[in-house]
């Protein structure tokens, strides 16, 4: 919403973004790059109702493919992707890596533990027995053996006995690729590659964003947390031209931020408008509408090789213990994280209404324990260890709401 010529002008500016996802975090770290950037002339802020990436900025997927869309967006924003982990050790920072991605159909088993999945022992390369669960572990080849090291091929060929040459070529024969090893073999119906290392990426998506916002604070962004209640054209014609009326954030630091006093208002120059789903809470006109999604977060047991799955599983009948259900399937997004995780997120729903903010966002628990069965029903859990998620490797399970854009002014809906 630009009321005046844009930065490069060397009149005083102050650009106020509303949002602290990941667009409006990005919006702010690249403002601070611009080559006439001049924050002794330039005021950025940055004002946030709950927190930096509080909503689906922070818990989706993380996914980045040259093949996604729009295409008109999407090669840029792989670049930038890249050009920003190696500037700013993303690889640490944020879990930047690629990965291989695939769309593989499953058939489920009923709930409960497979022999497959029960605990074994396997040599661990040096002489000593090792506790392992499923079907690899992180020094274990494709081709069942583990790993020689620093020349010593003591006990280097010491099969797991979770797959032998025949289950690897059949696995190969529906075209899973060898180093997936958290997907149960049994439940593997076809697989098929959407992706490789070449054209897709991933990042852990809460420590982009923030990350994002950490280097643009260094660079002179103020950080607000308070929720903005009304946008106007500023009636003394002073000030940059428009006021954005905000309330603070409740906390320790502000106790008494509840009260009329805690309401502040700002001048800017320019506003931009990056509040996902609540846009249009503050702009009515924006073709933007909300969707309710659950995802969760597993702890591995072991590290686990990098891929992403678009799955199709079909569940059998009352797959749930003492449940009763029909055969249905179900579409769960899984992706490893390098960071010793596993994210898993289900369908979308329009169950609730959009809430005051991403704090407030409701979490039905019975959708974010469906994500978990879905995974095991995937076979994920011999891989995992489905006995340390029961003792608490679900390290989070929560709710967030994105925004879809319904704008067909080109003749596409983008999200």
């Amino acid at each position: 919403m630009p009321t005046s010529s844009s930065l490069p002008s060397p009149e005083k500016k102050s650009i106020v973004i509303v949002g602290g996802g990941i667009i409006g975090s990005t919006t702010a770290y690249y403002l601070t790059r611009h080559p006439q950037y001049d924050p002794t002339r330039h005021q950025i802020t940055l004002l946030e109702a709950t927190g930096i990436a509080s909503g689906a900025s922070g818990k989706a997927g993380g996914l980045l493919a040259l093949w996604a869309y729009p295409s008109c967006l999407v090669p840029l924003s792989f670049r930038l992707h890249e050009e920003l982990a190696a500037e700013h050790g993303g690889e640490t920072r944020w879990g930047y890596r690629r990965v291989g991605v695939g769309s593989v159909d499953l058939v489920g088993r009923k709930l409960g533990r497979s022999s497959s999945e029960k605990k074994g022992k396997v040599s661990n390369g040096n002489g000593n027995g090792g506790d392992i669960r499923g079907i690899h572990r992180a020094d274990v080849a494709s081709d069942g053996n583990v790993e020689m090291k620093d020349g010593n091929d003591d006990d280097a060929h010491v099969s797991l006995q979770k797959r032998s040459a025949d289950s690897y070529a059949r696995l190969r024969k529906m075209g899973l690729p060898d180093d997936l090893d958290w997907v149960h073999e049994d439940t593997v119906r076809g697989y098929e590659a959407m992706g490789g290392p070449e054209d897709t990426a991933q990042v852990h998506p809460y420590q982009f964003t923030t990350s994002m916002a950490e280097l643009a604070v260094e660079k002179g962004v103020d950080i607000v947390l308070g929720s903005v209640t009304k946008i106007a054209a500023d009636p003394s014609g002073g000030g940059g031209g428009h006021r954005v009326t905000y309330t603070l954030k409740k906390d320790s630091k502000n106790p008494d931020s509840s009260s009329s006093s805690s309401e502040q208002t700002i001048s800017a120059t320019d506003i931009i408008v990056t509040a996902g789903p609540w846009t249009n809470t503050i702009l009515p006109q924006a073709p933007i509408s909300a969707l309710r999604a659950h995802s969760v977060a597993i702890r591995p047991t072991r590290p686990v090789s990098a891929y992403c799955l678009f799955t199709s599983l079909q569940l059998p009948k009352n797959f749930q213990p003492g449940g009763h259900s029909p055969p249905s399937i179900v579409t769960p997004e899984i992706y490893a994280r390098p960071n010793n995780e596993l994210y898993a997120c289900g369908e979308g729903d329009h169950l609730v209404k959009l809430p005051k903010s991403t704090a407030d966002v409701e979490v039905d628990d019975s959708r974010c324990q469906d994500i978990v069965d879905y995974c095991r029903e995937c076979g994920c859990g011999g891989a995992i260890g489905w006995s340390d998620v029961d003792e608490g490797g679900l390290d989070c399970g929560g709710a967030y709401v994105l925004g879809n854009s319904e704008w067909t002014g080109d003749g596409e809906d983008y999200e």
